[in-house]
């Protein structure tokens, strides 16, 4: 059985503080690896940084966004081998992506295919935990390298759940040998918006197959948490990773910052307090690795019955030898889960069961991004924070793939955009998003300056082409002319 890979402690790698990572990395700094958002990078042009990081011996690990594991379709095969690639070019030890769906609809339902633009979370039941962990599999045959899975921040709950986040995790490590991304960050999260305990979950999840650890910051606006990941880590989430540290010591730990970046000693501040918690928990109390087992419980969560969110389940159990394609992944928890007919991976109810989490899927997606209906059983109140909030995450992504357009409209950009997010969802990517913004203003007549339109017109004609528009100054001159026999 492959041991998971001692990684220590790392950062998120960003263009944005590129330098500043590349001087924290090494023996000097204390940055032992550096983990990236694999759809932020191409095999054939990666980034020099990461280049040279790669050439000094640091690890990089691709973090996937897209797969949408949770989702109800399976996975796009191309989607796998953009992921796949990028391990191989990285040379990484491994690759992590979410235990979340980010898009809904589409033939399974017989209705318009949305894109979330952001992480949903997925119901806790047996119908999910089906389609999940075969969707889990179908990824691990298709990547070169193990997979890891992250626990995501959520806004709402899901009505009728049938297990706890711990009893979820575990059962999905049992069937398919996964290793877990744990965010400690998102356990508070979970803790403040949805009335979780953090130390019950980390109690009934398998610690011993966690393969590292997320760490970030946040903050808290009327009672609800934004794990924004572009505020300093708050000490509630050091306590959650203190917590995690008296149990297992992890084979790795990772700062996380996507915006907001502070001042470089900031990070290292950061990351200092990192390491102090857990030189601090290994002081005290000497925890195994992740690849020794942990102390054998009573009642394992696989065992115990799940009839509500709040069943009881001990810790992790003593691993036990992973099978077939899963060994590569690391150790399985020992006991053997309870299922039924149709929980059974891959039988005569999946497609049932995938139809089933598709119309759910679809209908929740659709009243967050569509002004559809709420579903029965959701909060209202919390839907529409989420809904907001993910127009918000729209807006900024888009800004960020088309900077342009934010320099273009001035301090108008984003409530136009959120305007425009409130009717229009998403179905086709952040770059197909940008250029139908665009076309809304000027197809609507809803910008007023002349020199405003007359810029935003012309990046839209640059950038709708198949290709971008010659710059060559014979070409230039020609576009010039015909904008000016235009406007006669």
């Amino acid at each position: 059985m492959e041991r998971i890979r001692q990684l220590g402690t790392g950062i998120g790698w960003r263009p944005e503080i590129a330098d500043a990572v590349e001087r924290m990395a090494g023996s000097a700094g204390g940055v032992d690896w550096v983990e990236v958002v694999a759809e932020n990078v191409c095999p054939g042009h990666i980034p020099e940084s990461l280049l040279r990081l790669r050439e000094r011996g640091v690890t990089v690990v691709p973090h996937g966004v897209s797969l949408g594991l949770g989702g109800a379709d399976r996975p796009d095969e191309e989607r796998l081998r953009n992921l796949a690639e990028r391990a191989q070019a990285l040379g990484a030890p491994l690759v992590t992506e979410h235990i979340a769906f980010v898009r809904a609809g589409g033939a399974l339902t017989a209705s318009p295919l949305l894109e979330a633009g952001h992480l949903l979370p997925v119901p806790r039941t047996r119908d999910a935990l089906d389609v999940l962990c075969e969707n889990v599999r179908i990824a691990q045959d298709a990547l070169p390298v193990p997979l890891a899975l992250e626990n995501i921040a959520a806004l709402i709950n899901w009505p009728g759940e049938e297990m706890t986040e711990g009893q979820f995790l575990y059962d999905l490590v049992d069937r398919t040998g996964v290793r877990l991304l744990i965010d400690v960050a998102n356990l508070h999260t979970n803790h403040v918006n949805r009335g979780e305990d953090p130390a019950k979950a980390l109690d009934e999840l398998p610690v011993e197959a966690i393969a590292y650890v997320h760490v970030a910051g946040g903050f808290e606006r009327d009672g609800v948490w934004h794990d924004s990941h572009a505020h300093p880590v708050p000490p509630q989430v050091l306590d959650v990773l203190a917590e995690l540290a008296s149990r297992v010591s992890p084979p790795g730990v990772l700062l996380e910052r996507d915006e907001n970046f502070p001042e470089p000693a900031e990070l290292e501040r950061e990351l200092d307090a990192i390491r102090g918690v857990l030189k601090t928990a290994g002081d005290q109390g000497g925890a195994p690795t992740s690849d020794e087992p942990a102390t054998t419980p009573t009642t394992t969560p696989a065992t115990a019955p799940a009839t509500s969110a709040e069943s009881s389940a001990g810790s992790g159990a003593a691993a036990a030898p992973a099978t077939s394609a899963q060994s590569a992944a690391g150790s399985a928890p020992a006991a053997e889960p309870v299922t039924s007919a149709e929980e059974v991976p891959g039988g005569e109810s999946e497609p049932v069961a995938r139809q089933r989490i598709g119309l759910a899927q679809a209908a929740l997606l659709s009243a967050l991004v569509a002004g559809t209906p709420v579903p029965e059983g959701f909060d209202r109140v919390r839907l529409g924070v989420q809904s907001r909030a993910l127009a918000a995450k729209r807006a900024d992504v888009v800004g960020k793939v088309a900077p342009e357009l934010p320099v273009i409209l001035g301090t108008s950009y984003r409530p136009a955009f959120v305007t425009y997010a409130q009717g229009h969802p998403m179905t086709d990517g952040y770059r197909r998003d940008a250029l139908s913004f665009a076309e809304h203003l000027l197809l609507g007549d809803r910008v007023e300056d002349a020199g405003t339109r007359r810029a935003l017109r012309a990046w839209w004609l640059e950038r709708s082409g198949p290709a971008p528009l010659s710059r060559r100054p014979t070409a230039r001159l020609a576009r010039a002319t015909r904008r000016v026999l235009l406007r006669r």
